[in-house]
């Protein structure tokens, strides 16, 4: 990676061409990145170039450019430059600096989570199969990516019909002394109690692991002969078993729709524009088979076009997931074949982007490209939709304007017990999931179920992160509106904690429930205001109930977590170098934590997987402590 220039340069009456016109004697054409600042230091948009002084003086010259260029010429008050080795360099930064940064004018990828696999772990004997998200650290064999976690569930449930493979997990699998539910219903071999050999399970697997790799007719053409020779041996009923597990593959054949027969492996990707709005549909093909679709929608940039669009979005999709054989594109784009080169050096083997324009892959991305137009269509209508119950929301409680980031506060706990607090972000489209916060309540000077004491723990962390991260309010990250799950004492409680951090001007509203506690009868709480209700039909009660509802579950949702994860607890999780994969080790060797914390040191050294060094952590952390 070469030197950084900063060239935010002393002349504070140069902005726009005239600045980037005296920048350029300063660069050479090596290849890097820049990035345009406005007048108060925010980034506004991040690009990368083959050539720095080349590219950078195109937006030297006042003419030949878009009205979104030319808007952030205008604001553009600085630049910084930064160097590097290689063109592909140059746009993997460039892609990390955008994904960090968030620029204004930059395509920006909002929804980026990680994809699900499916996992055959081989830690055991008796391999494991099940779902997996994030870091690939166990050992087994991972199939994926599936576009979402009930296109996994849908095919493991499936997978377990045909293949009879265990999901429990290693601690149960050694616990049962009889078959569980699913041997009863013919979702497992049972070989928790020895109904099947190891040998006869390897099979299972392997027949498994042949499927998810696309070879699937061949499975299907054993279990067909294998029924044949047990009718022939009038084993009827293991005839009819076979004959069902046949008819489950053939129905996870059906249910994955499109299966084509000239792909083995590739991302079709395809985009649809229409009023400056864009979705980008992504079909994951693997082993011959299609393992789900997911629909993106890009912020534009304040107005990219389509190649720009897309190629952002490739950039961004792949930072951070292992690409495919072949990425089959419904528009081209500018830096096609770098980009190929850049996820092929990523990938470590070659990675092909093409555009088809005929046979069975054009036909893929014509299906990714109409489901893409359908999926934009219906996400304008209920933005549409929900711009309306803004305004609505807007009138019924007197703002100023429809608000665009609503944030409603709800907690939980039992009897005071693993209390948390829950905050979930609504908007102009409607719940942004990635924006919702949890919050572990940490006071210790609260009563057991005091939820005023814990409103006010939530919202003092909440709104000083604000006052100290975002002072200006220009992040988009403040609220126009509070929605506190309570009446007139929660809505005081609240006015009085947002008085003492200094912050006054947000409003906010109490929801509670009216006579005899009926959804549909609501009251509404303002300070210093009288009580109100809204018509019983009237749509903006069915939105706040709805977003009530929301903040109740996520709230919930979160307190049973971690109260789950307080009952499966053990003194374990706090010994130095024990991770789960060792703690799981370690209670299965001993039986239970406290059996660990009484073992001598030549015992721990002898569990599997427990170095002499972590032996003899895990005995002083214990005898230490007692």
């Amino acid at each position: 990676m070469g030197a950084e220039d900063e060239a935010a340069t002393g002349e504070q009456a140069l902005t726009g061409h005239a600045l980037i016109q005296s920048l350029l004697k300063t660069l050479d054409n090596s290849p890097g990145v820049y990035r345009m600042l406005d007048a108060q230091g925010r980034v506004l948009y991040v690009g990368k170039a083959r050539a720095l002084r080349k590219r950078v003086s195109n937006y030297a010259n006042p003419h030949g450019h878009s009205g979104r260029i030319l808007r952030m010429i205008r604001e553009t008050a600085s630049m910084m430059f930064l160097t590097t080795r290689t063109e592909t360099e140059a746009l993997l930064l460039e892609q990390n600096l955008i994904k960090q940064l968030k620029p204004k004018y930059n395509v920006l990828l909002r929804d980026d989570k990680s994809f699900p696999n499916i996992l055959v772990s081989k830690h055991h004997s008796f391999p494991q199969i099940k779902k997996h998200r994030g870091r690939k650290s166990e050992k087994g064999d991972y199939y994926g990516p599936f576009a979402s976690a009930g296109a996994v569930n849908r095919t493991l449930n499936q997978l377990q019909k045909v293949f009879l493979l265990r999901n429990c997990t290693d601690a149960t699998f050694e616990s049962r002394t009889r078959p569980c539910l699913l041997y009863q219903i013919k979702r497992c071999a049972g070989p928790c109690v020895g109904l099947v050999s190891e040998q006869q399970y390897g099979a299972l697997v392997k027949d498994a692991e042949r499927f998810l790799q696309g070879r699937s007719t061949r499975v299907q053409e054993e279990l067909a002969a294998q029924m044949q020779a047990a009718s022939e041996a009038m084993e009827y009923e293991r005839a009819a078993a076979i004959r069902d597990r046949i008819h489950a593959l053939t129905h996870v054949q059906s249910a994955q729709g499109i299966n084509p027969r000239g792909v083995a492996e590739a991302d079709i990707v395809a985009l649809h524009m229409d009023s400056g709005q864009a979705c980008v549909q992504v079909f994951f093909i693997r082993a011959n088979q299609n393992w789900g679709n997911k629909d993106y929608y890009p912020a534009t940039g304040a107005g990219a076009d389509a190649p720009e669009v897309l190629q952002a979005f490739l950039g961004q999709f792949y930072d951070g997931k292992t690409p495919p054989r072949q990425i089959l594109l419904s528009d081209d784009i500018e830096d096609r074949e770098l980009l190929a080169e850049a996820l092929s050096e990523k990938a470590g083997r070659k990675v092909e982007i093409a555009v088809p324009q005929r046979g069975e892959k054009a036909e893929l991305v014509a299906g990714a490209l109409r489901n893409a137009r359908e999926s934009l269509a219906r996400k304008m209508s209920e933005t549409a939709t929900q711009g309306k119950l803004l305004r609505g929301l807007a009138e019924a409680f007197d703002l100023d304007a429809p608000p665009q980031r609503i944030e409603v506060y709800d907690n939980s706990h039992i009897q005071g017990t693993n209390a948390v607090g829950g905050m979930i972000v609504a908007g102009p489209e409607g719940f942004l999931k990635n924006q919702y916060r949890k919050f572990n309540i940490k006071g210790t000077d609260l009563t057991p179920g005091d939820d005023f004491g814990m409103m006010k723990e939530v919202l003092t962390r909440r709104f000083k992160r604000l006052l100290k991260e975002d002072p200006d309010r220009t992040s988009g990250t403040w609220p126009d509106l509070l929605l506190i799950d309570g009446g007139a004492g929660q809505v005081s409680a609240v006015a009085e904690i947002m008085a003492e951090l200094g912050v006054e001007d947000v409003p906010m509203v109490g929801v509670a429930k009216g006579v005899d506690r009926d959804a549909g009868k609501e009251e509404f709480y303002r300070p210093g205001a009288r009580p109100f209700a809204l018509r019983h039909n009237d749509p903006v009660l069915y939105f706040v109930q709805r977003m009530r509802d929301e903040a109740h579950r996520f709230a919930i949702g979160t307190h049973r977590a971690k109260r789950a994860k307080a009952v499966s607890a053990t003194p374990l999780d706090d010994v130095p170098g024990v991770g789960p994969t060792r703690k799981r080790a370690l209670l299965a060797h001993f039986g239970s934590a406290k059996a660990v914390s009484r073992a001598g040191l030549s015992d721990l050294k002898a569990v599997e997987g427990v170095s002499d060094a972590l032996a003899e952590t895990i005995y002083d952390f214990f005898h230490e402590k007692s």
